[in-house]
């Protein structure tokens, strides 16, 4: 039978070590984690045993690794060879699944394909899957584009993260359904955040004032579940981040919300809500 597995991502967790990270994830109930591995050889190391540790115990536990880099100015090319770098030191670790933030939104159509058909064939030689993120500033930034794509590369497999086309089109996306329908048999990983139509991330999705965005984010994915449960496993990230997505108060920058405790809730929400 399959079932949803539930992921705990390291951002907003920067300060922890990868052993007490991975104790705070295991002991609050979670399937596994996400991690965009910083670039700091002796965490990647200790990440590495610690990991190897708990999967030796739970040879089920599930680790997505993300591919994220900085914004820089380069050339195509350039990038691609970093992505490319990036992406071969993640294969040591036998990720379940590498989330790809890919291209650029200012990358021309066939410059982005070339960046796709790189990392597409990464994943086949390496037998890792590959899921591009629906992201701004990716080449997923905008939903109509991104299924041109999807005309060059049909097996693209996506992580659905509706909240950046929501700010991207400033709506619920309430007049592009069709367009998410064709989307969420592509949709493998979900990143489950509620955005609105000005930001990726409402304060706090359980108050009043953000049940109807709450519900509609819901929605989206009980269909992305209800497509892909009967033939596999699928993996949702809780993924409320901390500052600047968390909003703070004015001169104190207190967040307005925990981090920890939204995406922690949102996981048990997730267990009842979705059948």
């Amino acid at each position: 039978m399959n079932t949803i597995k539930y992921l705990y991502s390291y951002w907003g967790s920067e300060h922890m070590r990868p052993k007490e990270f991975l104790a705070l994830v295991i002991s609050n109930g979670f399937d596994g984690i996400e991690i965009n591995l910083p670039k700091d050889i002796e965490f990647e190391r200790n990440f590495h045993e610690a990991l190897n540790a708990v999967r030796q115990v739970n040879p089920s536990f599930s680790c997505g690794l993300q591919q994220v880099l900085g914004v820089k100015k380069e050339t195509p090319e350039e990038y691609l060879d970093i992505v490319l770098k990036r992406l071969d030191r993640l294969v040591p670790y036998n990720p379940t699944f590498i989330n790809s933030h890919t291209g650029k939104d200012h990358y021309s159509f066939s410059q982005n394909c070339k960046i796709i058909e790189a990392i597409e064939e990464f994943s086949i030689q390496h037998n890792i899957r590959v899921y591009h993120e629906i992201h701004r500033g990716r080449f997923t930034f905008h939903s109509l584009s991104t299924l041109k794509y999807l005309d060059v590369f049909p097996n693209l497999k996506f992580v659905g993260d509706l909240s950046h086309w929501c700010v991207v089109s400033e709506s619920m996306l309430q007049d592009q359904a069709d367009i998410i329908d064709k989307i969420i048999p592509r949709i493998r990983h979900i990143h489950a955040r509620v955005g609105f139509e000005q930001s990726p991330q409402v304060n706090d999705p359980f108050v009043p004032e953000w049940k109807a965005h709450l519900d509609q984010f819901v929605k989206w994915w009980q269909s992305i579940v209800d497509h892909h449960l009967p033939y596999r496993d699928m993996t949702i990230t809780p993924e409320f981040g901390p500052f600047p997505y968390m909003p703070t108060m004015p001169y104190t920058k207190e967040p307005l919300a925990k981090q920890s405790r939204l995406n922690m809730k949102l996981k048990e929400y997730l267990k009842t809500s979705l059948k």
